[in-house]
């Protein structure tokens, strides 16, 4: 069984649980994800089946969007609203529309973060979080990530009662970001505590909130003898050029052998025989040559 499947990963469950979940369902070890979600996220979870694995990676370099909320006045050890609060800062007045929307625009562009200490990011062949468990010192990483569009998606609300404030954003970014610490990092720019308290991703690895299909609908294709949830592998790269390949030229392409295609000028090719996705070739001065093998992909 092979073919990618837009899941509606629903809050409350992890993306390794999602995984299990649907190896058990569809009866088929060889399942991977496309970037992890945290359990108390929810939305677009691509799930990859059988062959479709060996494509995961050119799934994860798209780009992603979520919607979330920020609250201002209080931070936790996550960094989102399932840790301890560490600490808590009343605000006196709500921050002006115009000065929350200006630090948001500083953190447009190209931004280096530092991941959660309760991440899956590995220092030394470790976990962060099996560090920050075990209550054991590391040095974090920093990375660069890219954040497109960060904007406000209503006026911010403020709760007379806590003295908290509350941003509901949308947020366009590279692969890596961190939403949780982008909403510490509005909240430093601000000067005060915050964190990331609602968050769902809407697009990611190339599909949206409304492709997706929930474990519920699975379950009923499966048990009404439908696989509509199980998409072609070409969903993959729906941007690449096509080759339909002849008898002969399939023949060379299952021993692995590059071919010449003078007609073909792209990059790379997705190569086709009776329709069905069979290979990647990578273009190399004159000829194409195998960059990913796809041999057995017949859904």
């Amino acid at each position: 069984m092979n073919g990618i499947v837009p899941l509606y990963k629903p809050k409350g469950n992890t993306s390794g649980a999602c995984v299990y979940r649907l190896r058990h369902l569809l009866q088929e070890k060889k399942i991977g994800h496309t970037g992890t979600l945290d359990p108390d996220v929810d939305g677009v979870l691509v799930l990859c089946v059988g062959q479709a694995t060996k494509l995961v990676n050119r799934l994860m370099d798209s780009h992603k969007i979520y919607q979330g909320q920020v609250t201002l006045g209080v931070a936790t050890t996550t960094e989102d609203a399932s840790g301890e609060v560490i600490a808590r800062k009343p605000l006196a007045q709500p921050f002006d529309k115009q000065v929350i929307q200006g630090a948001m625009q500083q953190l447009t562009g190209t931004i280096d973060q530092t991941p959660p200490l309760y991440s899956a990011v590995k220092v030394q062949g470790r976990r962060l979080y099996e560090y920050a468990r075990l209550h054991e010192p590391v040095e974090r990483p920093t990375r660069r990530v890219t954040i497109y569009n960060f904007q406000m998606l209503a006026d911010p609300f403020f709760n007379t009662a806590t003295q908290q404030q509350t941003i509901n954003f949308t947020v366009e970014c590279s692969k890596g970001t961190y939403i949780r610490t982008l909403a510490v990092q509005l909240g430093e720019l601000l000067q005060v505590p915050a964190h990331m308290s609602a968050l769902t991703r809407s697009y990611g690895s190339g599909f949206g909130l409304a492709q997706t299909f929930s474990f519920t609908d699975i379950e009923t294709q499966l048990a009404q003898g439908r696989r509509d949830f199980l998409l072609p592998l070409d969903c993959a790269i729906p941007q690449m050029s096509h080759y339909e390949l002849s008898p002969l030229q399939w023949q060379l392409v299952q021993n692995g052998h590059w071919l010449t295609l003078p007609e073909q000028t792209a990059p790379e090719l997705a190569l086709y025989y009776h329709r069905v996705l069979k290979a990647i070739y990578q273009r190399q001065t004159q000829r194409f040559v195998p960059q990913l093998m796809l041999l057995n992909n017949d859904r």
